[in-house]
């Protein structure tokens, strides 16, 4: 098993988090994984993407270019910029809430959720990367759930801590936001 998953985003939506969560959740499990991020010029709001391969096997390079096995696209100029790197038979999962158009493939499974409603609906929209990731990995399974869970418990400590109920619930909207036929 190979996972080549391309997070992407404005900065301040989350993106490196939801990758930095998958890739400690995967040496967690004792996967060989790699994390390679890539920020776009401004602080907050600029363009923000990260490379996350998670395997069984040894990873020879962390840069995912056309041979990403998934995509997350959390705004509309991320999805322009990365759908063309999906493999045809991969995935692409669209915030739906801010992304209003549907992907022009039609060789790839398209899941749209509704990343920012859903967070607002929990009280906190910096939340819906967690919703994502959630979706994320109720579809594609590059790890377990728990071990996610257990990344909260191992990054977010002491004032921090007080945020991995919200986490874990937005995880848990996520993946019941999926429906697989």
């Amino acid at each position: 098993m190979q996972e080549r998953a391309i997070f992407a985003g404005f900065g301040g939506q989350g993106v490196m988090s939801m990758g930095k969560l998958l890739t400690y959740a995967g040496m967690i499990e004792g996967k060989e994984v790699s994390w390679l991020p890539s920020y776009g010029p401004e602080m907050r709001g600029g363009t923000a993407n990260c490379h996350v391969t998670v395997s069984d096997a040894a990873i020879g390079s962390p840069v995912i270019t056309n041979d990403a096995t998934c995509l997350i696209a959390m705004n509309l100029p991320s999805l322009v910029k990365f759908e063309g790197d999906v493999v045809a038979g991969g995935v692409i999962f669209i915030n739906s809430t801010l992304i209003d158009i549907k992907t022009d493939r039609d060789d790839v499974h398209a899941y749209y959720v509704p990343a920012n409603d859903i967070a607002n609906d929990l009280g906190n929209l910096k939340v819906a990367n967690m919703v994502m990731l959630g979706a994320y990995l109720k579809v594609m399974h590059p790890v377990k759930e728990e071990s996610v869970v257990e990344t909260f418990h191992k990054l977010f400590t002491g004032a921090k801590e007080k945020l991995i109920p919200m986490n874990e619930e937005a995880l848990k909207r996520g993946a019941d936001s999926i429906v697989i036929a």
